[in-house]
């Protein structure tokens, strides 16, 4: 659990006064969150008051040059059908003001690899076309994690040396088809628990070893070089045993010449553990290590009714933090983007993993946009200082 420190004076974001001009003007505060039972069909709160957030300029927009604004997009896990690239009004949003896009689900192995060697790459492709209509980057999410794996892989009975083929085979295959036309991909997601050890509940790393990270990396170089290849993780937003495990892996792979170019801080915060204050400082040890830094999964959810209501204080509070993210962010010179983990709160993962919390997104149940809308769009706006 992160403590609550207090703010020292002066030390706001650059976004706090676009946050209060907001309040003053009376923004939607209630009916933010996300579904009351967790199910992405629900209808949002009737009658919601209209937003006076304007939705212009464009987040990709306001940020500085060569910054990517993203978004999780797509179906799968707890969207079930509600494919939010085939949303009309989500598309038009994410099309609009983000400049790069992450498949929420399409690339994970229990959607990609759902038999072993039969690919379906149909809801990836869709991904990576509705991309270059739009003039958009494109992370790729994820080749090698403890979840999301289909049955076959996780109930085989496999040899060791056969798991080491069918994780070449999958990496080969998934990168391969995507060569030039995803930029990154979070190669080894979520590998250390809290405490800094190898995760055992990846099959790959139980049966292989923590080397066979390295290994990975290797196979996803030769399958597209020109990608730029990620740890990505959560719980890595404050400095701890997680961080130095890290730290030390990306020593040991440099050494061994292996082409770790990233490092993915996903950015899942919850208002009730208080901002992570040493966000900026362990971005910027990542990328003194002379790797690319993204926030690549950022959602701040607080607590909500049986509605999925907000109170107007969360709401303020939760915008203060987008905005000192990107700011955190903009301050260390090679941290080039923030993906925000969906859009719309009415189809956010977070209810129905976190019940009692919510309304973690830039757009309500309505699509209307937030004060969180506002305070990451000043602060993208205000640059790199």
């Amino acid at each position: 659990m992160t403590r609550r420190l207090p703010l020292p004076a002066g030390s706001e974001p650059r976004a706090f006064a676009a946050i209060a001009a907001a309040a003053a003007f009376g923004l939607l505060l209630t009916g933010l969150g996300g579904c009351s039972d967790g199910s992405a069909d629900t209808p949002p709160p009737s009658s919601p008051a209209p937003s006076a957030v304007s939705l212009e300029p464009a987040l990709r927009d306001a940020a500085p040059d060569g910054f990517f604004v993203g978004a999780a997009v797509g179906g799968g896990g707890h969207l079930g059908g509600n494919d939010t690239l085939k949303l009309p009004d989500v598309a038009g949003l994410v099309g609009k003001q983000f400049s790069s896009v992450t498949p929420e689900n399409a690339a994970k192995w229990e959607v990609i690899e759902p038999s072993q060697g039969t690919f379906d790459f149909g809801p990836m492709d869709e991904v990576v076309a509705f991309a270059q209509a739009h003039g958009q980057r494109v992370r790729g999410h994820n080749l090698l994690w403890h979840s999301q794996n289909p049955a076959w892989l996780t109930s085989g009975s496999f040899a060791p040396d056969q798991l080491r083929q069918i994780l070449h085979d999958h990496i080969s295959a998934v990168v391969g088809r995507y060569a030039g036309k995803v930029a990154q991909w979070d190669v080894a997601n979520e590998i250390f628990d809290d405490s800094g050890q190898p995760r055992q509940e990846n099959p790959f790393i139980k049966a292989l070893g923590i080397g066979v990270v390295a290994d990975a990396f290797r196979w996803a170089h030769e399958a597209d070089p020109h990608a730029v290849l990620f740890l990505n993780d959560f719980g890595v937003e404050t400095p701890g045993p997680k961080v130095d495990a890290y730290v030390a892996l990306v020593k040991q792979l440099q050494a061994d010449g292996v082409p770790v170019g990233g490092f993915g801080i996903q950015g899942h915060l919850a208002s009730q553990y208080g901002f992570p204050g040493g966000l900026q400082g362990v971005m910027q040890q990542l990328a003194d290590l002379g790797l690319d830094v993204e926030v690549t999964e950022l959602d701040v959810r607080v607590p909500v009714s049986a509605a999925g209501e907000a109170q107007r204080v969360d709401v303020l509070e939760q915008a203060r933090w987008y905005g000192k993210v990107a700011t955190a962010c903009l301050a260390v010179a090679r941290c080039t983007g923030i993906t925000v983990w969906g859009v719309s709160d009415r189809y956010s993962w977070v209810p129905t993993t976190f019940p009692g919390e919510g309304a973690a997104l830039l757009f309500d149940d309505a699509l209307a946009p937030k004060p969180a809308f506002a305070a990451f769009r000043e602060a993208l706006a205000a640059g790199r200082g």
